[in-house]
């Protein structure tokens, strides 16, 4: 099979239980939930079957833009629950995008191991080819949005390719080895696991997963949103101030924005994250209206 072939397409159903307590956080869910479609999938990557969500607007005005939604996590943690999927990916399905995100391989019925920005990122990429073949996308207008792990490939997928034209990497990782200087504890306990020949050649599989020590080959045709908490201890948030700088020195569009006190899920600034992302989406890649010019200039 083709990359991005579907290999299994079914409607997700909530049970009476969930949807009860998403109606307890959010009284628009109900409603939000009647305007967009959630269906599980299961498609092509590199030989392997991979598991993920597709979900739509139920009537689409036209062809839509498109969105690759990268989770966080490792392993069974982040994986995108039927929850998440109704809350996180609709919320971004009502905005008028088609939405595709990936489980990665070795996750939730995928085949294949996780490699935590390795071959796996071939599982984000194939949603390419996927959504070209969805009714009703615009594949010429196709977008990012990675959180944590998530924001990691992003920046991966963005150095392979310019077929994005616009993202948004919210708490995302940037130093692979400020973050292991930091929490060591993980070294072990994911990365010798995930990552092939990690005990082999350490330097070489942190400098692979560290965009922030090449930010030069990140595609110059797509603009970043990126945010971040101050009070983020999972990624630190000098991670995000030095990969601005790095973004900066190299000339990529970009916005930063840095909120003080927020947590590595931006909870206490969740209105206004979400609201910037979205207006980031609205303006980047669903009008594709053009960046402001580098060069220096005014008063």
């Amino acid at each position: 099979m083709r990359d991005g072939d579907l290999i299994d397409r079914t409607a997700l159903a909530l049970d009476a239980d969930t949807l009860a307590r998403l109606a307890e956080r959010d009284p628009d869910a109900h409603a939000r939930l009647e305007r967009v479609e959630l269906f599980r999938i299961a498609y092509a990557s590199g030989g392997l079957k991979v598991t993920g969500y597709v979900v739509r607007p139920k009537q689409p005005p036209g062809p839509l833009p498109c969105v690759i939604y990268n989770r966080g996590g490792y392993g069974s943690s982040g994986v995108i629950s039927a929850r998440q999927a109704a809350v996180q990916l609709a919320a971004i399905a009502d905005r008028g995008y088609i939405v595709a995100a990936s489980q990665y391989r070795g996750n939730a019925g995928s085949e294949g191991l996780d490699e935590f920005g390795g071959a796996d990122l071939d599982d984000v990429l194939a949603l390419v080819p996927l959504l070209e073949r969805e009714p009703g996308a615009d594949p010429s207008r196709i977008g990012l949005w990675g959180w944590s792990r998530g924001g990691l490939m992003a920046y991966l997928a963005l150095a392979r390719t310019d077929r994005f034209a616009a993202a948004v990497v919210l708490s995302g990782v940037t130093d692979l080895g400020d973050y292991l200087q930091r929490r060591p504890e993980m070294e072990q306990r994911v990365f010798a696991k995930l990552v092939p020949d990690y005990r082999a050649d350490r330097e070489a599989a942190i400098l692979r997963r560290s965009p922030i020590r090449w930010p030069e080959k990140l595609c110059k045709t797509t603009p970043i949103l990126m945010l971040h908490g101050g009070a983020d201890w999972r990624v630190h948030p000098s991670q995000a101030l030095r990969m601005a700088t790095a973004l900066y020195e190299a000339r990529h569009p970009f916005r930063f924005a840095f909120f003080e006190g927020a947590d590595h899920g931006l909870a206490e600034v969740s209105a206004e994250a979400m609201r910037m992302s979205y207006d980031w989406l609205d303006r980047y890649l669903r009008d594709r209206l053009p960046w402001p010019s580098l060069e220096p200039h005014g008063l």
